[in-house]
Protein backbone atom coordinates (compact mmCIF):
# COMPACT_ATOMS: atom_id res chain seq x y z
CA UNK A 1 0.00 0.00 0.00
CA UNK A 2 1.34 3.40 -1.16
CA UNK A 3 1.81 6.40 1.25
CA UNK A 4 -1.47 8.10 2.07
CA UNK A 5 -1.94 11.41 0.61
CA UNK A 6 -2.53 14.70 2.45
CA UNK A 7 -3.44 17.78 1.21
CA UNK A 8 -2.21 20.93 3.36
CA UNK A 9 -3.64 24.33 3.09
CA UNK A 10 -1.99 28.08 5.11
CA UNK A 11 -1.50 31.07 3.96
CA UNK A 12 1.25 31.48 5.94
CA UNK A 13 4.39 30.55 4.10
CA UNK A 14 6.74 29.74 6.67
CA UNK A 15 4.17 27.77 8.58
CA UNK A 16 3.50 25.91 5.27
CA UNK A 17 6.63 24.78 4.99
CA UNK A 18 7.65 23.93 8.27
CA UNK A 19 4.64 21.39 8.22
CA UNK A 20 5.35 20.30 4.79
CA UNK A 21 9.03 19.22 5.27
CA UNK A 22 7.63 16.99 9.14
CA UNK A 23 4.86 15.44 6.98
CA UNK A 24 6.80 14.49 4.33
CA UNK A 25 8.95 12.02 6.14
CA UNK A 26 5.82 9.92 6.25
CA UNK A 27 3.63 10.74 3.82
CA UNK A 28 2.42 12.29 0.09
CA UNK A 29 1.81 16.10 0.67
CA UNK A 30 0.21 18.18 -1.83
CA UNK A 31 0.83 22.35 -0.44
CA UNK A 32 -1.45 24.90 -1.08
CA UNK A 33 -1.02 28.49 0.35
CA UNK A 34 -4.77 29.61 -0.62
CA UNK A 35 -7.99 28.35 -0.15
CA UNK A 36 -9.27 28.72 -3.75
CA UNK A 37 -5.79 26.60 -4.71
CA UNK A 38 -7.30 24.07 -2.05
CA UNK A 39 -10.36 23.65 -3.53
CA UNK A 40 -9.25 23.07 -6.77
CA UNK A 41 -6.77 20.44 -5.70
CA UNK A 42 -9.48 18.75 -4.05
CA UNK A 43 -11.93 18.96 -7.04
CA UNK A 44 -9.24 17.57 -9.42
CA UNK A 45 -7.23 14.78 -6.98
CA UNK A 46 -8.19 12.42 -4.43
CA UNK A 47 -6.83 12.96 -0.86
CA UNK A 48 -7.14 10.52 2.10
CA UNK A 49 -6.84 13.94 4.49
CA UNK A 50 -7.12 17.74 4.34
CA UNK A 51 -5.38 19.67 6.95
CA UNK A 52 -6.40 23.55 6.32
CA UNK A 53 -5.79 26.27 8.33
CA UNK A 54 -9.60 28.17 9.37
CA UNK A 55 -8.50 31.76 8.86
CA UNK A 56 -7.41 32.24 5.38
CA UNK A 57 -7.93 35.84 2.54
CA UNK A 58 -10.89 34.61 -0.20
CA UNK A 59 -11.90 31.31 0.64
CA UNK A 60 -11.79 30.15 4.54
CA UNK A 61 -11.22 27.13 6.09
CA UNK A 62 -14.61 26.33 5.81
CA UNK A 63 -15.04 26.50 2.48
CA UNK A 64 -12.55 23.64 1.79
CA UNK A 65 -14.15 22.24 4.50
CA UNK A 66 -17.66 22.02 2.63
CA UNK A 67 -15.24 21.41 -0.43
CA UNK A 68 -13.84 17.92 1.09
CA UNK A 69 -17.58 17.16 1.96
CA UNK A 70 -18.49 17.36 -1.51
CA UNK A 71 -15.81 15.06 -2.64
CA UNK A 72 -16.09 11.61 -3.37
CA UNK A 73 -14.56 9.46 -2.01
CA UNK A 74 -14.35 12.00 0.77
CA UNK A 75 -11.31 12.65 2.40
CA UNK A 76 -11.39 13.57 6.30
CA UNK A 77 -10.99 16.92 7.32
CA UNK A 78 -8.62 18.42 9.96
CA UNK A 79 -8.76 22.04 11.14
CA UNK A 80 -6.04 24.37 12.37
CA UNK A 81 -6.65 27.70 13.77
CA UNK A 82 -4.68 30.70 16.05
CA UNK A 83 -8.04 32.15 16.74
CA UNK A 84 -10.03 29.20 17.99
CA UNK A 85 -12.42 29.34 20.33
CA UNK A 86 -14.96 26.03 21.98
CA UNK A 87 -17.96 27.58 19.94
CA UNK A 88 -15.52 27.85 16.60
CA UNK A 89 -14.21 24.05 17.02
CA UNK A 90 -17.62 23.01 17.85
CA UNK A 91 -19.15 24.27 14.70
CA UNK A 92 -16.33 22.65 12.43
CA UNK A 93 -16.87 19.56 13.77
CA UNK A 94 -21.09 19.82 13.45
CA UNK A 95 -20.22 21.22 9.58
CA UNK A 96 -18.29 17.38 9.33
CA UNK A 97 -14.53 18.19 10.44
CA UNK A 98 -12.63 15.47 11.77
CA UNK A 99 -11.04 17.45 14.23
CA UNK A 100 -9.80 21.01 15.37
CA UNK A 101 -5.95 21.40 16.22
CA UNK A 102 -5.30 25.31 18.09
CA UNK A 103 -2.13 26.90 16.93
CA UNK A 104 0.86 26.72 17.21
CA UNK A 105 1.22 23.26 16.13
CA UNK A 106 2.45 20.64 18.62
CA UNK A 107 4.02 18.03 15.55
CA UNK A 108 3.98 14.94 17.94
CA UNK A 109 0.38 15.70 18.86
CA UNK A 110 -0.56 16.51 15.06
CA UNK A 111 1.01 13.30 14.13
CA UNK A 112 -1.02 11.29 16.43
CA UNK A 113 -4.06 12.58 15.38
CA UNK A 114 -3.66 12.34 11.83
CA UNK A 115 -2.42 8.42 12.37
CA UNK A 116 -6.38 8.10 14.44
CA UNK A 117 -8.33 10.21 11.46
CA UNK A 118 -6.49 8.13 9.10
CA UNK A 119 -7.73 5.03 10.89
CA UNK A 120 -11.00 6.09 10.99
CA UNK A 121 -11.02 6.34 6.98
CA UNK A 122 -9.73 3.12 7.02
CA UNK A 123 -12.28 1.05 9.00
CA UNK A 124 -14.94 3.72 6.58
CA UNK A 125 -13.63 2.22 3.59
CA UNK A 126 -13.63 -1.49 5.03
CA UNK A 127 -17.67 -0.87 6.59
CA UNK A 128 -18.38 0.35 3.28
CA UNK A 129 -17.52 -2.24 1.24
CA UNK A 130 -19.13 -4.88 3.15
CA UNK A 131 -22.31 -3.02 3.89
CA UNK A 132 -22.12 -3.13 -0.03
CA UNK A 133 -21.03 -6.95 -0.31
CA UNK A 134 -23.88 -7.66 1.87
CA UNK A 135 -26.42 -5.81 0.16
CA UNK A 136 -25.84 -7.94 -2.77
CA UNK A 137 -26.80 -10.78 -0.98
CA UNK A 138 -29.90 -9.59 0.09
CA UNK A 139 -32.92 -11.65 -1.05
CA UNK A 140 -35.00 -8.26 -1.89
CA UNK A 141 -34.81 -6.92 -6.07
CA UNK A 142 -30.67 -5.90 -6.44
CA UNK A 143 -29.66 -2.39 -6.81
CA UNK A 144 -29.72 -3.20 -10.58
CA UNK A 145 -31.45 -2.36 -13.74
CA UNK A 146 -31.28 -2.08 -17.23
CA UNK A 147 -34.30 0.51 -17.80
CA UNK A 148 -33.92 3.76 -18.12
CA UNK A 149 -36.27 4.82 -15.54
CA UNK A 150 -34.23 2.73 -13.12
CA UNK A 151 -30.57 3.86 -14.28
CA UNK A 152 -32.30 7.63 -13.93
CA UNK A 153 -32.94 6.65 -10.36
CA UNK A 154 -29.98 5.07 -9.18
CA UNK A 155 -27.96 7.78 -10.96
CA UNK A 156 -29.70 10.21 -8.88
CA UNK A 157 -29.29 7.87 -5.58
CA UNK A 158 -25.60 7.79 -6.13
CA UNK A 159 -25.14 11.84 -6.30
CA UNK A 160 -27.38 12.46 -3.61
CA UNK A 161 -25.72 9.64 -1.14
CA UNK A 162 -22.84 11.11 -0.01
CA UNK A 163 -24.63 14.18 1.31
CA UNK A 164 -26.81 14.48 4.72
CA UNK A 165 -29.90 15.82 2.71
CA UNK A 166 -33.12 14.47 3.63
CA UNK A 167 -34.73 12.27 0.87
CA UNK A 168 -38.56 11.10 0.71
CA UNK A 169 -39.15 7.74 -1.59
CA UNK A 170 -42.52 7.74 -2.85
CA UNK A 171 -44.29 4.93 -5.24
CA UNK A 172 -46.68 2.45 -4.49
CA UNK A 173 -46.21 -0.76 -2.16
CA UNK A 174 -43.85 -3.35 -2.81
CA UNK A 175 -41.61 -1.34 -5.36
CA UNK A 176 -38.44 -1.45 -3.04
CA UNK A 177 -38.44 1.07 -1.23
CA UNK A 178 -36.17 -0.03 1.41
CA UNK A 179 -34.29 -1.50 -1.18
CA UNK A 180 -33.19 1.94 -2.12
CA UNK A 181 -33.03 3.48 1.08
CA UNK A 182 -30.16 0.64 1.74
CA UNK A 183 -28.47 1.74 -1.12
CA UNK A 184 -28.79 5.29 0.00
CA UNK A 185 -26.76 4.46 2.85
CA UNK A 186 -24.87 2.33 1.29
CA UNK A 187 -22.96 4.60 -1.39
CA UNK A 188 -22.42 7.21 1.72
CA UNK A 189 -19.71 7.90 3.74
CA UNK A 190 -21.71 6.71 6.87
CA UNK A 191 -20.00 4.21 9.38
CA UNK A 192 -23.34 3.96 11.52
CA UNK A 193 -26.16 0.89 10.66
CA UNK A 194 -28.91 1.42 8.68
CA UNK A 195 -31.62 1.67 11.15
CA UNK A 196 -35.30 0.96 9.74
CA UNK A 197 -38.37 1.93 11.54
CA UNK A 198 -41.77 0.94 9.81
CA UNK A 199 -44.16 3.60 11.17
CA UNK A 200 -47.45 1.93 10.07
CA UNK A 201 -46.30 -1.49 12.30
CA UNK A 202 -46.14 0.35 15.76
CA UNK A 203 -49.08 1.97 17.54
CA UNK A 204 -48.52 6.12 18.19
CA UNK A 205 -48.02 5.03 22.38
CA UNK A 206 -44.98 2.85 21.05
CA UNK A 207 -43.90 4.81 18.35
CA UNK A 208 -42.51 7.57 20.01
CA UNK A 209 -40.54 5.50 22.54
CA UNK A 210 -39.21 3.43 19.44
CA UNK A 211 -37.95 6.38 18.20
CA UNK A 212 -36.71 8.28 21.09
CA UNK A 213 -36.34 5.61 23.55
CA UNK A 214 -36.90 6.16 27.49
CA UNK A 215 -35.76 6.56 30.61
CA UNK A 216 -36.49 3.91 33.53
CA UNK A 217 -39.56 4.10 35.14
CA UNK A 218 -40.76 6.91 31.92
CA UNK A 219 -44.15 4.54 32.02
CA UNK A 220 -45.57 1.31 32.93
CA UNK A 221 -43.21 -1.16 32.03
CA UNK A 222 -40.29 0.83 31.41
CA UNK A 223 -37.75 -1.34 33.92
CA UNK A 224 -35.01 0.15 32.30
CA UNK A 225 -33.51 2.83 30.33
CA UNK A 226 -33.66 2.17 26.76
CA UNK A 227 -32.18 4.23 23.57
CA UNK A 228 -34.45 4.81 20.66
CA UNK A 229 -33.77 4.37 17.08
CA UNK A 230 -32.60 7.92 16.52
CA UNK A 231 -29.70 6.91 18.84
CA UNK A 232 -28.78 3.57 17.36
CA UNK A 233 -28.56 4.92 14.05
CA UNK A 234 -25.87 7.42 15.35
CA UNK A 235 -23.82 8.08 12.10
CA UNK A 236 -25.61 5.93 10.10
CA UNK A 237 -29.16 6.68 8.38
CA UNK A 238 -32.56 6.39 9.69
CA UNK A 239 -35.17 4.98 7.50
CA UNK A 240 -38.65 5.93 8.71
CA UNK A 241 -41.48 3.25 6.36
CA UNK A 242 -44.77 4.67 5.76
CA UNK A 243 -43.86 8.09 7.33
CA UNK A 244 -47.69 8.85 6.35
CA UNK A 245 -49.07 6.59 9.04
CA UNK A 246 -47.66 8.29 11.96
CA UNK A 247 -50.16 10.65 14.22
CA UNK A 248 -50.11 14.20 14.27
CA UNK A 249 -48.98 14.41 18.01
CA UNK A 250 -45.91 12.30 16.91
CA UNK A 251 -45.10 14.61 13.70
CA UNK A 252 -44.68 17.15 15.97
CA UNK A 253 -41.34 15.87 17.56
CA UNK A 254 -39.91 14.70 14.70
CA UNK A 255 -40.02 18.23 13.09
CA UNK A 256 -38.38 19.31 15.72
CA UNK A 257 -35.44 16.73 15.72
CA UNK A 258 -35.25 17.35 11.69
CA UNK A 259 -34.71 21.33 12.28
CA UNK A 260 -32.97 21.00 15.68
CA UNK A 261 -31.09 17.91 15.09
CA UNK A 262 -32.04 17.37 19.19
CA UNK A 263 -34.54 15.19 21.42
CA UNK A 264 -34.98 13.94 24.64
CA UNK A 265 -36.38 10.15 25.45
CA UNK A 266 -39.54 9.73 26.96
CA UNK A 267 -39.70 10.56 30.35
CA UNK A 268 -36.21 12.47 30.44
CA UNK A 269 -35.17 16.22 30.52
CA UNK A 270 -31.77 15.64 29.07
CA UNK A 271 -31.19 17.00 25.14
CA UNK A 272 -29.86 14.26 22.94
CA UNK A 273 -27.97 14.96 19.33
CA UNK A 274 -28.72 13.50 16.71
CA UNK A 275 -26.34 12.92 13.47
CA UNK A 276 -28.39 10.49 11.96
CA UNK A 277 -29.65 11.09 8.31
CA UNK A 278 -33.87 10.81 7.55
CA UNK A 279 -34.89 8.69 4.55
CA UNK A 280 -38.30 8.63 4.65
CA UNK A 281 -41.10 6.65 2.04
CA UNK A 282 -44.61 6.46 1.69
CA UNK A 283 -47.25 4.53 -0.41
CA UNK A 284 -49.79 7.68 0.49
CA UNK A 285 -50.31 11.10 -0.96
CA UNK A 286 -49.17 13.19 1.56
CA UNK A 287 -50.31 16.79 -0.23
CA UNK A 288 -53.41 14.78 -0.15
CA UNK A 289 -53.27 14.23 3.75
CA UNK A 290 -51.75 17.88 3.89
CA UNK A 291 -55.19 19.24 2.37
CA UNK A 292 -57.60 16.78 5.46
CA UNK A 293 -55.13 18.07 8.13
CA UNK A 294 -53.61 14.51 8.48
CA UNK A 295 -50.17 15.39 7.52
CA UNK A 296 -48.33 18.84 8.75
CA UNK A 297 -47.29 20.97 5.74
CA UNK A 298 -43.80 21.92 7.54
CA UNK A 299 -42.99 18.38 8.33
CA UNK A 300 -43.77 17.46 4.45
CA UNK A 301 -41.29 20.38 3.11
CA UNK A 302 -38.45 19.32 5.65
CA UNK A 303 -38.72 15.65 4.66
CA UNK A 304 -39.15 16.78 0.96
CA UNK A 305 -35.85 18.03 0.46
CA UNK A 306 -34.83 15.09 -2.37
CA UNK A 307 -38.16 13.34 -3.78
CA UNK A 308 -37.44 10.17 -5.28
CA UNK A 309 -40.52 8.68 -6.75
CA UNK A 310 -40.12 4.54 -7.80
CA UNK A 311 -42.26 3.02 -10.55
CA UNK A 312 -44.69 -0.22 -10.26
CA UNK A 313 -43.30 -2.76 -12.01
CA UNK A 314 -45.72 -2.73 -15.08
CA UNK A 315 -43.72 0.49 -15.50
CA UNK A 316 -40.34 -0.87 -15.73
CA UNK A 317 -41.34 -4.72 -17.44
CA UNK A 318 -37.78 -4.78 -19.02
CA UNK A 319 -36.33 -5.51 -15.92
CA UNK A 320 -38.93 -8.48 -15.30
CA UNK A 321 -36.00 -10.91 -16.36
CA UNK A 322 -33.37 -9.58 -14.41
CA UNK A 323 -35.30 -9.87 -11.04
CA UNK A 324 -36.90 -13.26 -11.93
CA UNK A 325 -33.45 -14.74 -12.42
CA UNK A 326 -32.45 -13.09 -8.91
CA UNK A 327 -34.90 -14.75 -7.10
CA UNK A 328 -34.93 -17.66 -8.47
CA UNK A 329 -31.21 -17.80 -7.76
CA UNK A 330 -31.65 -16.39 -4.28
CA UNK A 331 -34.41 -18.75 -3.40
CA UNK A 332 -32.67 -21.60 -4.45
CA UNK A 333 -29.75 -20.95 -2.24
CA UNK A 334 -31.54 -20.05 0.40
CA UNK A 335 -33.56 -23.70 0.37
CA UNK A 336 -30.17 -25.34 -0.62
CA UNK A 337 -32.10 -26.54 -3.98
CA UNK A 338 -30.10 -27.13 -7.18
CA UNK A 339 -30.32 -24.03 -9.77
CA UNK A 340 -33.55 -23.71 -12.09
CA UNK A 341 -33.99 -22.07 -15.06
CA UNK A 342 -37.19 -20.75 -16.32
CA UNK A 343 -38.31 -21.18 -20.34
CA UNK A 344 -38.82 -18.05 -22.60
CA UNK A 345 -42.58 -18.99 -22.75
CA UNK A 346 -42.90 -18.83 -19.39
CA UNK A 347 -40.62 -15.45 -18.74
CA UNK A 348 -43.50 -14.11 -21.68
CA UNK A 349 -46.10 -14.56 -19.34
CA UNK A 350 -44.58 -13.23 -16.22
CA UNK A 351 -44.15 -9.94 -18.48
CA UNK A 352 -47.03 -9.58 -19.61
CA UNK A 353 -48.85 -9.62 -16.12
CA UNK A 354 -49.52 -6.32 -13.90
CA UNK A 355 -47.89 -7.31 -10.69
CA UNK A 356 -50.28 -4.74 -8.79
CA UNK A 357 -48.12 -5.59 -5.39
CA UNK A 358 -44.73 -4.59 -7.90
CA UNK A 359 -41.77 -6.57 -6.95
CA UNK A 360 -43.05 -8.29 -3.50
CA UNK A 361 -45.44 -9.80 -5.36
CA UNK A 362 -43.15 -11.23 -8.32
CA UNK A 363 -40.27 -12.28 -5.22
CA UNK A 364 -43.16 -13.64 -3.36
CA UNK A 365 -44.44 -15.26 -7.28
CA UNK A 366 -41.24 -16.84 -7.57
CA UNK A 367 -40.38 -18.43 -4.38
CA UNK A 368 -43.90 -20.24 -4.77
CA UNK A 369 -42.69 -21.69 -8.28
CA UNK A 370 -39.52 -22.50 -7.25
CA UNK A 371 -40.44 -24.71 -4.15
CA UNK A 372 -43.40 -26.39 -5.85
CA UNK A 373 -41.22 -26.43 -9.43
CA UNK A 374 -41.49 -30.52 -10.10
CA UNK A 375 -38.30 -30.82 -12.46
CA UNK A 376 -34.98 -28.43 -12.81
CA UNK A 377 -37.04 -25.96 -15.19
CA UNK A 378 -40.42 -23.87 -14.44
CA UNK A 379 -42.39 -23.62 -17.46
CA UNK A 380 -45.80 -21.74 -17.89
CA UNK A 381 -47.65 -24.71 -15.78
CA UNK A 382 -45.88 -23.62 -12.99
CA UNK A 383 -47.32 -20.31 -12.97
CA UNK A 384 -50.55 -20.05 -10.93
CA UNK A 385 -53.85 -19.52 -13.10
CA UNK A 386 -54.24 -16.28 -12.16
CA UNK A 387 -51.21 -15.31 -13.32
CA UNK A 388 -51.63 -17.04 -17.05
CA UNK A 389 -54.76 -15.71 -17.47
CA UNK A 390 -53.91 -12.33 -16.10
CA UNK A 391 -57.30 -11.51 -14.34
CA UNK A 392 -55.61 -9.86 -11.17
CA UNK A 393 -56.41 -6.57 -10.46
CA UNK A 394 -54.72 -3.59 -12.00
CA UNK A 395 -53.83 -1.10 -8.98
CA UNK A 396 -55.95 2.22 -8.56
CA UNK A 397 -53.93 4.62 -10.07
CA UNK A 398 -54.86 2.42 -13.22
CA UNK A 399 -58.01 3.07 -13.12
CA UNK A 400 -58.44 6.43 -12.58
CA UNK A 401 -55.42 7.07 -15.51
CA UNK A 402 -56.91 10.03 -18.18
CA UNK A 403 -55.89 6.87 -20.88
CA UNK A 404 -58.96 4.77 -19.76
CA UNK A 405 -61.86 5.21 -22.03
CA UNK A 406 -64.62 4.50 -20.02
CA UNK A 407 -62.94 5.55 -16.65
CA UNK A 408 -66.07 5.04 -14.21
CA UNK A 409 -66.91 1.33 -15.23
CA UNK A 410 -63.34 -0.17 -15.25
CA UNK A 411 -63.23 1.51 -11.76
CA UNK A 412 -66.55 -0.19 -10.59
CA UNK A 413 -64.93 -3.32 -12.00
CA UNK A 414 -61.51 -2.91 -10.13
CA UNK A 415 -63.37 -2.00 -7.16
CA UNK A 416 -65.16 -5.37 -6.89
CA UNK A 417 -62.18 -7.54 -8.14
CA UNK A 418 -60.43 -5.56 -5.17
CA UNK A 419 -63.23 -6.73 -3.00
CA UNK A 420 -62.89 -10.56 -4.42
CA UNK A 421 -58.95 -10.46 -3.73
CA UNK A 422 -59.35 -8.79 -0.26
CA UNK A 423 -62.36 -11.75 0.61
CA UNK A 424 -59.63 -14.10 -0.86
CA UNK A 425 -56.55 -13.26 1.66
CA UNK A 426 -58.86 -13.21 4.69
CA UNK A 427 -60.64 -16.58 4.35
CA UNK A 428 -57.12 -18.24 3.02
CA UNK A 429 -55.39 -16.28 6.68
CA UNK A 430 -58.72 -17.31 8.45
CA UNK A 431 -59.59 -13.86 8.67
CA UNK A 432 -56.08 -13.02 10.83
CA UNK A 433 -55.76 -9.24 8.82
CA UNK A 434 -51.63 -8.96 9.85
CA UNK A 435 -50.99 -11.63 7.20
CA UNK A 436 -53.73 -11.03 4.23
CA UNK A 437 -52.09 -7.81 4.31
CA UNK A 438 -48.89 -9.27 3.63
CA UNK A 439 -50.16 -11.58 1.07
CA UNK A 440 -51.76 -8.71 -0.71
CA UNK A 441 -48.38 -6.28 -0.19
CA UNK A 442 -50.14 -3.51 1.44
CA UNK A 443 -49.95 -2.44 4.82
CA UNK A 444 -52.29 -3.58 7.47
CA UNK A 445 -54.07 0.03 7.71
CA UNK A 446 -54.45 0.08 4.38
CA UNK A 447 -55.85 -3.02 4.50
CA UNK A 448 -58.08 -1.53 7.13
CA UNK A 449 -59.30 1.79 5.06
CA UNK A 450 -60.51 -0.77 2.34
CA UNK A 451 -62.50 -3.35 4.73
CA UNK A 452 -64.40 0.23 5.31
CA UNK A 453 -64.40 1.48 1.80
CA UNK A 454 -65.96 -2.12 0.34
CA UNK A 455 -68.46 -2.07 2.61
CA UNK A 456 -71.70 -2.78 0.85
CA UNK A 457 -75.32 -1.74 2.46
CA UNK A 458 -74.06 -1.79 6.00
CA UNK A 459 -72.47 -5.36 5.00
CA UNK A 460 -68.53 -4.82 5.42
CA UNK A 461 -66.42 -8.02 4.34
CA UNK A 462 -66.27 -10.05 7.20
CA UNK A 463 -63.10 -11.14 8.99
CA UNK A 464 -61.98 -12.63 12.21
CA UNK A 465 -59.97 -10.16 14.13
Amino acid sequence: MGKHRILLVDDERGTLDAMQRFLKRRFEVTAADNGAAAIDFIQKNDYDLVLTDLRMPGRDGMGVLDAALQKNPQPLCIILSAYGTVESAVNAVKRGAFDFVMKPVNLEQLTLIIDRALATRQLQCENRELRQKLSQDQNNAPVVAQSAQMRSILELIKQVAPSRTTVLLTGESGTGKEVMAKALHDWSNRTGKFVPVHCAALPATLLESELFGHEKGAFTGATEERKGRFELAAGGTLFLDEIGEIDLATQVKLLRVLENRTFERVGGSESITSDARIVAATNRDLESMIARGEFREDLYYRLNVVSIKLPGLRERKEDIPLLVKHFIDSVCRDNNLEPLKITPQAMSVLERYSFPGNIRELRNLVERMVVLARTDTIDVEDIPEQVRNNTTLMPKAIAESPRTTEPEAIKLDLGNNERKLIEQALHTTKGNRTQAAEILGISRRTLLRRLKEYAVNGDPIKENN
